[in-house]
């Protein structure tokens, strides 16, 4: 009897090859899919990698946002999500009306949103922005101009203290990077005095004030490869760890508690887990889900983008 996780793979890796499709995964898919998957990577590093590309499909095993920037830097290729329904606390807690409202209150300030928004939101933007970018981007802006930062109030305040700059800030937050248990953590760091911490700027500033490292996905991953330290406790989603385990071998990687009362006691994002192994296989199969967007918002969303890449 053929294993059936093995039968997927085979089949994945045969329609790839047969449809020129590339697959696109992010850090916090299950290992199985970042297995499988042509690149892995952060917010950045797949919005390039989109833009890139040659292949005629993308398979973006993501969450939508990311699925839709894809398409916005693709129009002509088919782009495939393998869970429409994959969203992200962030981009929902944004909703285009209401962030319109938002913005006719200060006519004078330019805006910068981060890359978790969708393609409604970028299309109201003067900047788009990644955690790995956000600062630079931030910098490139004549201080004299005022802005607003969306939709993570705490990506924004973090910007805003290492930056001296004064945004606007959306009240929006990461429900993952939020979860995070300080008196957990606390308690692993006495367990653990020799670890580095290392934290996502979307965390909350009572984790950040503590950590040796802050960064986006692949800036941890460069700290914790590079760093001579070899125990680390890694305050993101827990699925930075799969590949992060296979490049340090010789390091100890913990994953920062969550309040959470849960089995594995760290922070996953429900969204990106409901991608699996078989949808992916469905997808590419069916060239279904698709996404669309309206061509229209597409040339308007792009704008901002764009810039990203090339500040980048």
């Amino acid at each position: 009897m053929i294993d059936r996780a093995y039968y997927i793979r085979k089949e994945i890796n045969r329609l790839r090859k047969e449809k020129n499709a590339i697959i696109l995964a992010h850090y916090y898919q299950d290992a199985a899919i970042q297995d499988v998957a042509d690149f892995v990577g952060d917010s950045l590093e797949l919005a390039r990698k989109a833009a890139q590309t040659d292949a005629n499909i993308i398979v973006f095993a993501g969450v939508y946002f990311m699925a839709e920037t894809a398409k916005i830097l693709n129009p002509n290729k088919k782009v495939l999500l393998p869970d429409p329904l994959a969203g992200c606390s962030l981009a929902d807690g944004c909703p285009p009306d209401a962030f319109e409202a938002f913005k006719s209150l200060y006519p004078n300030h330019k805006v910068v949103t981060y890359i978790n928004t969708s393609a409604e939101i970028k299309a109201m933007s003067d900047y788009v922005c990644t955690s790995s970018n956000a600062e630079k981007i931030i910098r490139s802006i004549p201080e004299d101009q005022p802005l607003i930062f969306a939709p993570d109030k705490n990506l924004g305040a973090y910007l805003n203290k290492i930056t001296g700059r004064n945004m606007v800030l959306w009240e929006g937050s990461c429900i993952v990077h939020e979860a995070f248990s300080l008196e957990k953590l606390i308690e692993l760091v006495v367990d653990h005095p020799e670890a580095k911490i290392v934290a996502h700027p979307e965390s909350e500033d009572a984790i950040l004030r503590i950590a040796h490292c802050i960064g986006s996905t692949s800036q941890m991953r460069n700290y914790i490869k590079n760093s001579p330290a070899d125990t680390f406790i890694v305050a993101t989603e827990a699925g930075i760890l799969h590949q992060l385990s296979k490049e340090v071998r010789d390091k100890k990687l913990i994953p920062a508690p969550s309040s959470e009362d849960n089995s594995c006691a760290c922070s996953e994002c429900a969204f990106m887990k409901m991608n699996t192994m078989d949808k992916v296989y469905r997808c590419l199969r069916d060239e279904t889900p698709e996404v669309h967007i309206d061509s229209a918002l597409a040339v308007r969303a792009l704008k901002p983008i764009e810039k990203m890449l090339q500040l980048s």
